[in-house]
């Protein structure tokens, strides 16, 4: 998946704004104003951070070596996708749409409904 897709993808998710609070070279993805994701580059591989349930953190990282506790974010509840190939598309999808959804549970019932 290239940075053009992955940030197609990113902005359909109802309400989705693309930000640039940490500078001009980090896309930030929020839904009512609360960050679900945020691509980056380290090591000339692009990185994707995301949201994610700490149980699966742990489950998805014993799986592929391209995740790893998010850099520069809590470790505890964010990953981070390093994009070598090794990670298939529809899992990269499935874990954006987990962040997504995380998110927004923790929006109140108000902002929720206004999602809909």
């Amino acid at each position: 998946m290239d940075f053009i897709k992955l940030k197609a993808y990113l902005l359909t998710k109802p309400e989705s704004k693309l930000d640039y609070p940490f500078g001009d070279d980090v896309p930030v993805f929020k839904v009512k104003k609360k960050m679900f994701a945020l691509m980056g580059y380290r090591d000339d591989k692009m990185l994707l951070n995301l949201k994610c349930d700490p149980e699966e953190s742990w489950m998805l990282r014993d799986i592929f070596s391209a995740i790893t506790p998010g850099y520069h974010m809590n470790k505890r509840h964010w990953i981070t996708i390093y994009f070598d190939g090794s990670v298939p598309q529809g899992e990269v999808e499935r874990l954006i749409d987990n962040s997504y959804q995380l998110v927004v549970k923790s929006l109140t019932k108000k902002q929720q409904l206004s999602l809909l």
